[in-house]
């Protein structure tokens, strides 16, 4: 890896410390918002925070911050503890939902401003904050004010600010949520491009399921302030633990099925299920839309009932006999095949599926 100009004496060569969150606990009253938090984040790993409002993620992110006290716990960085550190003792970077900014100083100036912060010299301070901007791609703006940027420029300022004091930690608040969807993309593959690039340990809190399945090494899904499963994009996507974690990331169909010695039988179909399944008996299979095939079949029991574009596939909407409404995710290319109201025959691939409990909510 290339090595920036502020990384002159760095001792950590490799750009990533190790972060550990230790049993924390963090009490509202009787609300619980963190209740036994433990996460280890490997060096030069982004670890994404990934859950619904209330779940904790935000709380555990301004812990590690120094910006919110825990009441039990330790949270180590590299091999200091710095449960009871200011968050100017921690050594980190943070961008914020909301962008910061100095609106009275150039983009240039406000990534230098955590330098002129650290007593650098002003030559120093320029080069180190020309060389950021240029990193997030914007050095043509340095003499921009925020108001002459757009959001998703304002946003990579922000980024290049908190990267230019060449942090152990890089945190991440909800850093996309205000852009629109195009703009959030781009900056989504652009920050996984920075940060693997520099190795910077990272972690990024979000609610949107394809931003920390996109960006993320790992992804931990948390609920009640503690973390469900946390797994590779991929082993979360495919084997999830529990129906919760299931249901949150990605799109499940509820089919009533039976399970015995490991296998759901679904729709006529066979298919094994995963651990944490019911062993035996009634249960809700959680299928993905991908592992369902639709034939065309004018004796068929079920019935489209729309079908969304989205590029290179499409989810078809079905209505089974029971009334059951089910997605199948298909190739564009034939949607045409199966027509609003056409007769078809449901088709459960032998995929591995979550099976839980029937007297679970429908």
């Amino acid at each position: 890896m290339k090595m920036s100009p502020a990384q002159s004496g760095n001792d950590r060569p490799d750009g990533g410390v190790p972060v550990q969150l230790l049993d924390l606990q963090r009490r509202y009253g009787s609300i619980r918002a963190l209740d036994g938090l433990t996460l280890d984040i490997r060096p030069g790993e982004l670890v994404a925070l990934l859950g619904p409002s209330g779940c904790g993620k935000t709380t555990a992110l301004r812990a590690v911050a120094g910006l919110e006290r825990v009441d039990e716990g330790k949270i180590v960085i590299g091999s200091t503890d710095v449960t009871q550190l200011a968050t100017s003792g921690r050594d980190i970077g943070m961008v914020f939902q909301a962008y910061s900014l100095f609106p009275h100083m150039t983009a240039l100036e406000n990534v230098a401003f955590g330098l002129l912060m650290r007593r650098m010299s002003r030559g120093e301070r320029k080069r180190i904050a020309h060389h950021f901007l240029d990193v997030v791609g914007l050095i043509d703006r340095a003499e921009r004010y925020p108001h002459q940027l757009s959001g998703g420029q304002q946003q990579r300022v922000a980024l290049a600010r908190a990267l230019a004091i060449q942090p152990s930690v890089l945190l991440l608040d909800e850093p996309l949520s205000a852009l629109d969807a195009k703009v959030r993309t781009q900056l989504r593959d652009e920050i996984r491009r920075i940060q693997l690039d520099l190795r910077t340990t990272t972690l990024f809190v979000t609610h949107d399921q394809e931003e920390a399945m996109a960006a993320a090494d790992r992804v931990a899904v948390m609920h009640a302030g503690r973390i469900e499963q946390i797994a590779t994009p991929i082993e979360l996507y495919e084997r999830p633990c529990s129906q919760r974690v299931a249901e949150f990331v990605g799109i499940s169909n509820r089919l009533r099925g039976e399970v015995r010695d490991g296998v759901a039988t679904v729709l006529g179909c066979t298919v094994p299920v995963l651990d944490g399944s019911v062993a035996e008996g009634s249960a809700i299979v959680l299928v993905r839309p991908e592992c369902l095939d639709l034939v065309p079949d004018t004796e068929g029991a079920a019935r489209v009932v729309a079908a969304s574009f989205l590029g290179p596939i499409a989810r078809v909407q079905v209505r089974l006999h029971d009334d059951t409404l089910v997605q199948a995710q298909i190739a564009s290319a034939d949607v045409a095949r199966f027509g609003h109201g056409s007769s078809v025959k449901v088709v459960v691939r032998p995929l591995p599926a979550l099976a839980v409990t029937a007297t679970a909510r429908p």
